[in-house]
């Protein structure tokens, strides 16, 4: 099995600024509260063990629960799925609205976050010999990736569908399989993560290849910070997996690993951007040692992350076995 490190490297503020973050994140912890008071579902078990959550704390009074085994945090209050899916929509809007700080960052969310995603598929498929495949991807609403796969001349066909009518089971005319579909943090929010993977495995070939992004409960940042990680947020965040659990769920899925790769270049700075904004951060000693060292030690550092699967951002490769 793969394991892929990366030397790219790009600042936070380029990306995802934590300065700028607030009025997105007070936005999306209202409408979420305003979506559940309108049909609301208690989630009691992980979709990974099957086991009863145990309570793990609360982001703006949302509560998250831990799966006891594999340690992938859940939020436990959902909306019904009509209002998720109305949820999803409003939230992608905001993230295109002037109101927030994602429109001035388009571009370069485009060069240091989806150029490399569309690199990584094509090269995947390239060395699995893969060539114009049909590609499924997974959207809500809109998708800034959709435009880059149809303009890379790789694929025979891109087809998109909606996450929430595909995991409902619903069907678009398409009949024909894909030999390959595209999950960008997909599973980080949705309201059903199995019937998403199971119904994504039906649209595949036997033998079709499975992409998958996340951000993931055991990477560095998230395991320092917890839920005081400002990134770890409703609806976008409802399911943080660990990579275990996350590879355990594909699995159990009827997918076999090809690759499982922690990639992330950020989890330091993350940390390092929450610590100056709030200096009483309750860090450890070899935390605080950590993220206030030199940048030849902190890229070191981050390196580390990569090479032992432990940064907080993964990228899965996986075939539809059965």
């Amino acid at each position: 099995m793969r394991s892929i490190e990366t030397t790219l490297t790009f600042s936070l503020s380029s990306v995802k600024p934590l300065e700028e973050l607030e009025s997105y994140r007070q936005r999306c912890l209202h409408l979420t509260r305003e979506a559940i008071r309108k049909g609301c579902r208690h989630r009691a078990d992980s979709p990974v063990s099957g086991l009863k959550l145990e309570p793990f704390g609360e982001v703006g009074g949302l509560p998250y629960g831990r799966c006891p085994t594999t340690g992938s945090l859940f939020l436990m209050e959902m909306p019904v799925p009509q209002e998720w899916a109305r949820l999803l929509a409003e939230v992608v809007r905001l993230r295109h609205s002037p109101e927030v700080f994602h429109s001035h960052l388009a571009q370069s969310r485009m060069d240091h976050v989806y150029a490399p995603k569309l690199e990584w598929v094509e090269e995947t498929l390239r060395l699995q010999q893969i060539r114009e495949p049909r590609v499924l991807e997974a959207v809500t609403f809109s998708s800034d990736f959709t435009q880059l796969l149809k303009e890379s001349g790789c694929f025979s066909e891109v087809v998109t569908e909606e996450e929430t009518r595909l995991a409902g089971g619903s069907r678009s005319n398409e009949s024909d399989p894909v030999h390959a579909a595209v999950l960008l943090e997909s599973l980080d929010h949705s309201e059903d993560p199995k019937g998403l993977l199971e119904a994504v495995r039906g649209r595949l070939c036997k033998g079709g290849l499975l992409f998958v992004t996340a951000l993931v409960a055991s990477g560095f940042d998230i395991c320092v910070l917890g839920l005081r990680n400002l990134y770890l947020v409703p609806p976008d965040r409802a399911n943080c997996f660990t990579l275990q659990g996350l590879s355990q769920f594909l699995a159990q899925q009827g997918f076999a690993l090809l690759e499982v790769s922690t990639p992330g270049v950020l989890d330091l700075e993350i940390v390092r951007a929450h610590w100056r904004q709030d200096s009483t951060l309750p860090l450890s000693d070899f935390e605080r040692r950590i993220v206030t060292s030199d940048e030849a030690a902190r890229r070191s550092f981050q390196s580390f992350l990569q090479q032992q699967r432990m940064s907080s951002f993964a990228r899965i490769v996986a075939r539809r076995d059965r």
